[in-house]
C-alpha cells in the first residue's frame, strides 16, 4: 500500500505534467499557424482527455492567460540583457536585431493573443505590459535619443511589434529585409534634424 503522502505528491507531479503538456501543446499549435486552436485540438495535442483540460484551466481564456506569461517571459529575457556597444548607432542595431529574434519568435502566440484581445482583459493588460517594458528598454538603451519626445514616439513606434507584423506579414518583407527596414528608419531618427 502507497502512503498517502507518497500518492499525493504522485498525483500532484501527473497533474504538473499534465498542466504542462497542455501549454506546450497550445503553442505548439499556434507555432503551426492556429491562431484560436479549440480545446479539443489541444487536448488531442497534449494527449489528455477534454476534462483535464478544464480541470487545469477553467477556460480557453485563463489558458491564453498562461501562454501570454510564457511570452512575456522569452520577450524579457530577450530585451534585458545588457547591450555590448558603447555608441550610440551601434546599440540601435543591436535592439533591433534583438527585437527582431524576440519578435519572430513570439510571432504566432502575438496573432493569437491579438485576436482574442477585445474579449480578454487579461490579454488586453498583457500587451498594454510588453508596451510598456518595450517603452522603457528603449529609453534606458537610447537616453539621448529619447531625451527628445517626439524621436523617443517615433523610435518606439518603428520599433514595436506592430511595425515588425506589418513588415513581415502585410508587406511580405523576408526578416532580414524587415529587420533592414526597421534599422534603416530608426538610423535616420537618430540623426540631429538640419537647421
Amino acid at each position: 500500500m502507497t502512503p498517502k503522502g507518497l500518492e499525493t505528491d504522485g498525483r500532484r507531479r501527473r497533474g504538473l505534467d499534465s498542466r504542462d503538456r497542455i501549454v506546450a501543446a497550445m503553442l505548439d499549435l499556434m507555432r503551426e499557424g492556429e491562431v484560436a486552436p479549440g480545446a479539443e485540438r489541444v487536448a488531442a495535442r497534449a494527449e489528455v482527455g477534454l476534462r483535464t483540460v478544464f480541470r487545469h484551466f477553467r477556460d480557453m481564456d485563463s489558458l491564453y492567460a498562461e501562454m501570454s506569461r510564457t511570452i512575456e517571459g522569452e520577450l524579457a529575457d530577450l530585451v534585458s540583457q545588457s547591450l555590448g556597444s558603447g555608441d550610440e548607432a551601434g546599440r540601435l542595431a543591436e535592439i533591433v536585431s534583438r527585437r527582431a529574434e524576440a519578435y519572430e519568435r513570439i510571432f504566432p502566440f502575438k496573432h493569437a493573443s491579438t485576436a482574442h484581445r477585445h474579449r480578454s482583459d487579461f490579454l488586453a493588460r498583457g500587451h498594454a505590459r510588453m508596451v510598456s517594458y518595450l517603452r522603457q528598454a528603449l529609453a534606458r538603451d537610447l537616453p539621448d535619443a529619447c531625451a527628445d519626445p517626439g524621436r523617443m514616439e517615433a523610435l518606439d513606434l518603428l520599433l514595436s511589434f506592430e511595425a515588425w507584423s506589418r513588415l513581415r506579414r502585410e508587406q511580405g518583407l523576408s526578416r532580414r529585409e524587415a529587420e533592414a527596414v526597421i534599422l534603416e528608419a530608426a538610423a535616420a531618427r537618430l540623426r540631429p534634424s538640419g537647421p
